[in-house]
């Protein structure tokens, strides 16, 4: 399966954004979907995750702040983020996974640029 990313974007603190995430095939049966961010010369960080039956999980330093959910009938994921922080900066990534947490994924995409900057 292959993943792309969009909705990114230059926003000011505070600010929000909804990322999109398209498959290039059925997400159906995908047990983890999943949103990563790469901040510049860091690794590739988990964000927040969504099981195919909808329970979450997410980093500590955006709950409350990020959302993250699926569309199986679409075979597209979402992250709507709010109250953006600088620290949010990062290229983010989507990425499928089994149950175990193996990727499912062709390797990362092109991902999408946030950044949070007034």
């Amino acid at each position: 399966v292959e993943f792309a990313e969009s909705g990114g974007g230059l926003v000011q603190p505070g600010g929000s954004l909804r990322l999109s995430c398209s498959a290039s095939s059925s997400i159906y049966g995908i047990y983890w979907m999943a949103w990563y961010r790469q901040a510049p010369g860091k690794q590739h960080d988990l964000v927040a995750r969504i099981t195919s039956n909808g329970r979450t999980e997410y980093l500590e330093s955006v709950k409350g702040r990020f959302t993250i959910f699926r569309d199986d009938n679409e075979n597209m994921i979402f992250l709507q983020m709010s109250g953006l922080k600088s620290e949010d900066t990062a290229v983010y990534y989507c990425d499928g996974q089994s149950y175990g947490g193996r990727s499912l994924g062709n390797g990362w995409g092109q991902g999408t640029q946030v950044t949070v900057s007034s």
